[in-house]
Formats: C-alpha cells, sequence, structure tokens
C-alpha cells in the first residue's frame, strides 16, 4: 500500500503533514478495494492544530459580523455550485447512493443558510433605565476553539450541522472526521479557504482513539461537538465536561414507527422501506423497528415485502436504489444478526445475504432484511444494528405500542402513522422520544429548528443546530452601564440610593 495516496491534515489554509508515521486504509465500499490512506494524527500534532486555531482566533473573533456573514455566503455559494462534486466524494468512500448523498448535502446546505442569519439571531437584548441613569444589556460572543468530532455515516452533513454556525459566531474549529471516510472533511475546507475564510479558521485533523483524546483534554479547546454511537458519546460527554469544556454529544438510537389500524398501508410500508433501507439504513434517524397494531400486521408485512423486491442494491454510481455497507467488519456484523433471529425465534421474512448486485462481487454487500414477530428480549430488538435491517413488532392496541416505544433505552426519532388527528395528537404528547414524525418516517426537523432525541440518545443538554447551535457556540455576557450626565455635580461612590 506504499504507492497510494496519502490524505493528510488541513492545517492554517492548506494540507499539512503531523509527526506521526500513522496511517488507516479508506476504501471503496462498492468495490472492497483500498484507494487512498488517510494519516493518523498523534496527540502532538492535535495539539498543533488546536494551536492554529487558537492563533487565529483573535483575529477572527474582532473580524466584523457583515464580514463573517460575506465568508458564509461565498461558501454557501460555491458549495451548491459544486454539490456534485461533494455527492461523488461521499459516494465513492461511504457507498451511499448518489441521490442519498445530494440529499445529505441539501440539509447540510440549509443550516450554511440558517447560519447567514446570525446577525439578526445572535442579537443581544437592552434593559433602558433599570435604575435612574443605568442601562443593563447583553452580547453574545464567540467560545474560542471549538472541536467537532464526526461519524461515517455522513461526512458532511454532520460537520455542516456544527462549523457553519460556529464560524459564523466567531469561532475558530478544528474537525476530526471519521478516518472511514475522510477525504469530505478536506473538500470542504479547501472551499472554505477558496470562499476567502482566514488561514486558521477551520482545520481538519485525522485520527482515531489518540486524536480524539487530546482533543478532549487540550485546554484551548472550549467546546466539543459529537455525534456517534451511544457508549461513545457518554465517553465524550463525560471526559470533556470533566476537562471543563462544553459539550452536545448526540448518541444512538432504536427508532420505531407506530402503524395504527387506521393509517394508510401503502403510505405506511413507502415509508418503512425508505426510512428503513435509505443509506443502507447507516442513519441515527433510520427506522429500524414497525410496531403494527393489530390486525394490519400481515397485510402491512406483504406491502414491505414486495417494495423490498423491487429495490435494485449496488454501486451508487450506478444508480442503484441501496449501496453497500461502510466496510467489510460492519457487514458481517449486520448480517450476524439474522443468526441471532432466527435462533430467537424471529421470522426472516427477507433474508439479504446472498444477493444479487450491480456492482462488484467484492464490495460490503447486504441486501435489505426483514424480520417480523420479533421479541422484546432479542439482541435484533434491543442493539443498535446500524444497517439494512428492519424488524416488525405486533401489538394489540396503540397503549401498547406506546409502552415498547417509551420503555426504549433511546429516544431519538419516532413516527406514527395513521389518519385520526386525535390519536396523532395523543401520541406526540405521550411518546418518550425527543423527534417525532406524524404520517413524516424521518422527523428530522429543518435547520432553523434543533436537531436530537432524549434519553441514551443524547448526552448534555445542548441540541444540534437552529437556536440550540446559536446558544451553545456562543455565551452571554451582561453589562450594566451608567453614563452620567455631565450636570450632575457632587460625589458619587457608585452605591445605588433609595431617593
Amino acid at each position: 500500500m506504499n504507492d497510494l495516496p496519502v490524505l493528510t491534515h488541513w492545517i492554517d489554509g492548506a494540507p499539512g503533514t503531523g509527526s506521526s508515521a500513522r496511517t488507516a486504509p479508506v476504501y471503496n465500499p462498492a468495490t472492497g478495494a483500498v484507494q487512498r490512506l488517510v494519516s493518523l494524527a498523534s496527540a502532538a500534532d492535535v495539539d498543533t492544530v488546536v494551536a492554529s486555531a487558537q492563533a487565529a482566533y483573535p483575529a477572527w473573533r474582532d473580524a466584523s459580523i457583515a464580514k463573517r456573514q460575506a465568508v458564509m455566503f461565498s461558501f454557501r455559494e460555491l458549495l451548491n455550485a459544486r454539490k456534485g462534486e461533494l455527492a461523488d466524494i461521499l459516494t465513492n468512500e461511504h457507498g451511499k447512493v448518489t441521490s442519498d448523498a445530494l440529499g445529505e448535502i441539501a440539509r447540510g446546505l440549509e443550516v450554511v443558510e440558517f447560519a447567514l442569519g446570525l446577525p439578526h439571531l445572535s442579537k443581544g437584548e437592552f434593559s433602558e433605565n433599570v435604575s435612574t441613569g443605568v442601562d443593563v444589556y447583553t452580547l453574545r460572543q464567540p467560545l474560542g476553539v471549538v472541536g467537532i468530532i464526526s461519524p461515517f455515516n455522513f461526512p458532511a452533513m454532520v460537520p455542516l450541522w456544527f462549523f457553519p454556525i460556529a464560524i459564523a459566531a466567531g469561532n475558530c474549529v478544528v474537525l476530526k472526521p471519521s478516518e472511514k471516510d475522510p477525504s469530505a472533511a478536506n473538500w470542504l475546507a479547501a472551499l472554505l479557504t477558496e470562499a476567502g475564510l482566514p488561514d486558521g479558521v477551520f482545520n481538519v485533523v485525522h485520527g482515531d482513539k489518540e486524536a480524539v483524546d487530546a482533543l478532549l483534554v487540550n485546554p484551548d479547546v472550549q467546546a466539543i461537538s459529537f455525534v456517534g454511537s451511544t457508549p461513545i458519546a457518554k465517553y465524550i460527554y463525560e471526559t470533556a465536561a470533566a476537562n471543563g469544556k462544553r459539550v452536545q454529544a448526540l448518541g444512538g438510537a432504536k427508532n420505531h414507527m407506530l402503524v395504527l389500524p387506521d393509517a394508510d398501508l401503502d403510505l405506511a410500508a413507502d415509508a418503512a422501506v425508505n426510512a428503513g433501507f435509505g443509506s443502507a439504513g447507516e442513519r441515527c434517524m433510520a427506522i429500524s423497528v414497525v410496531v403494527a397494531v393489530e390486525p394490519v400486521a400481515d397485510e402491512l408485512v406483504a406491502k414491505i415485502a414486495e417494495r423490498v423486491a423491487g429495490l435494485t442494491v449496488g454501486d451508487g454510481m450506478r444508480g442503484c436504489d441501496m449501496g453497500p455497507l461502510i466496510t467489510e467488519a460492519h457487514r458481517d456484523k449486520v448480517a450476524g444478526y439474522i443468526d441471532i433471529a432466527q435462533k430467537d425465534g424471529a421470522e426472516v421474512v427477507i433474508d439479504g445475504r446472498g444477493i444479487e448486485v450491480n456492482g462488484e462481487a467484492s464490495g460490503f454487500w447486504l441486501g435489505p432484511t426483514l424480520f417480523d414477530k420479533v421479541s422484546l428480549d432479542s439482541a435484533v430488538y434491543t442493539d443498535e444494528i446500524f444497517g439494512p435491517v428492519l424488524s416488525v413488532l405486533r401489538v394489540a392496541s396503540y397503549t401498547d405500542g406506546v409502552a415498547i416505544i417509551n420503555a426504549s433505552r433511546y429516544g431519538n426519532g419516532t413516527a406514527i402513522f395513521t389518519n385520526d388527528g386525535g390519536a396523532a395528537r395523543r401520541f406526540q404528547h405521550e411518546v418518550q422520544v425527543g423527534m417525532v414524525g406524524i404520517n413524516v418516517p424521518i422527523p428530522v426537523p429543518v435547520a432553523y429548528h434543533s436537531f436530537g432525541g432524549w434519553k441514551d440518545s443524547l448526552f448534555g443538554d445542548a441540541k444540534a443546530y437552529g437556536p440550540a447551535g446559536i446558544n451553545f457556540y456562543t455565551r452571554e455576557k451582561a453589562v450594566t452601564a451608567r453614563w452620567l450626565d455631565p450636570s450632575h455635580g457632587g460625589i458619587n461612590l457608585g452605591f445605588p440610593q433609595n431617593t
């Protein structure tokens, strides 16, 4: 592998190597071939990158809001014009089909556009004459250097959830993307430089746990944003918080879709297929459990199976419906749940192993997989599988369905499919989940609301983007001011007086 190109870090507005000689392979999941290597930073390399960001911070903090807004607007225009380039990178390294890749970029663009409104959204408040001749007002100011640790499943969208707001607010950023599909981060960094962002304001450091831990303990890093699995989110939250940092750590999920007997079953089946198997199920907002209220389960399972039979699995560059999984090891782990389902007594309606694909046989393939009559104590139900696996539970009533959802340790997203407005309103009130869809299977909020779940799906109380994002990347300062009239006369000792 010595003749393969090596993706390096991005430091001070340009590619930069570190002191570490360690690398990791980056695969094309559709072929199974290693296409490049990526540098893995040492702790010293991380400290060097953070120091670069820290050095750039005072000038960027003091840049006018108009200057910051102009840079972000230029970045938005460049990203929109060249999103096809980025989509190809995502498909090439993650494996998702082109339409999924373009959808990921579109959701990221929404946050860039939201960040363009920061001059209005970050305004403080003013109270005149709170005491005689005394005014009180608040300011929102940036934090300093902030770290972003992003997952493999959305190598463009998740960083875009965070850094546009952080940069527009006057912070400097160090992004640590997944080493499994790292090239999108460097592409975004180069685009920001082209848009006029000063050197050092946005940096990329590639690496594994060593790089992550170095970010978590570096005293110049003021805040950490993370998206990933629940065990790692909990570790990130506890470690970063113990080192005095603000933390938003978004964890895993097991998202349910409750289907009532009055639902449009064609709509529900379409939604289950799209939300369960889109992006090969590698989404924290994927529907992985359909909770069917009898007597509709048989018909719903049949409709889902009929739709799955029409899906094409293959290379995302070939116009297929679903691509491969990210790595061979992950594919094998997900496929192992089929044996678990059979052992635990579930009915394997569709087995995704050994399917015909429109792609190289050496790719990391697993087709859509459908289980029926899954038990609540099976690992198929309790684990976040993170692959194209959809489980069906059968319940007798709405109440039973909600009880199952609320008993889950996760609380990221959920959905209800019904034509009964009263049932939908009751569901949105009773269900203990952070994001709720009503006849919408993947209820990811638009950029001017905020994204985040409940329970073990979110550690800390800071959600991503929207108003929560602005609050996270700024801190409030209250100012109490008195400007004495020249004619006041006498001595003023600075203490309020009750006259």
